[in-house]
């Protein structure tokens, strides 16, 4: 089991929607998880929505610091991945394990004005880019890459 890490500075949106994704698609090989520099500490409803309208579990998530993540009795991490710009531009914490890193730019779909069309629109459109790209980390054959090919491929898997 592997654990990942998403970051995004609220942790209302876009990494909460990766932490559900990876554990419904990477079940048994992968543990998602979720966090923010700074975080709103609630998550947006349109996220819920969103999950539950993919029939992904939604219960028990919550929007957290990345700190929670950082101390000596954190859960070991693999791979840390950002999700918006402005997290991949923060300095981040120092990682136990020095887990691999990539950026995987998500538009935000909570920074989307206008009509809950519009809205719930973006939210689907960040669940069906998140969701590809999870997909692909899922069939990675992790065990058979080096460090350096799995950091490509991770790195990679963001561009797609």
């Amino acid at each position: 089991m592997r654990n990942v890490l998403f970051l995004c500075t609220g942790n209302s949106a876009r990494s909460i929607l990766a932490e559900a994704l990876l554990n419904h698609h990477g079940a048994g090989r992968f543990q998602g998880f979720s966090a923010g520099s700074f975080p709103k500490g609630a998550v947006h409803p349109l996220a819920l929505e969103a999950l539950r309208a993919h029939q992904l579990p939604a219960d028990g998530l919550r929007s957290k610091s990345w700190l929670e993540f950082a101390g000596r009795d954190a859960s070991r991490l693999a791979f840390v991945i950002t999700v918006c710009d402005n997290a991949a531009a923060e300095a981040c914490p120092i990682w136990p394990g020095h887990p691999l890193t990539a950026h995987w730019s998500v538009p935000d779909p909570a920074a989307v004005t206008g009509s809950e069309d519009d809205q719930r629109r973006a939210y689907r459109d960040a669940m069906r880019l998140l969701r590809r790209r999870i997909e692909l980390l899922a069939a990675l054959p992790i065990d058979k890459l080096s460090g350096l090919s799995l950091q490509e491929r991770l790195r990679a898997i963001g561009k797609q």
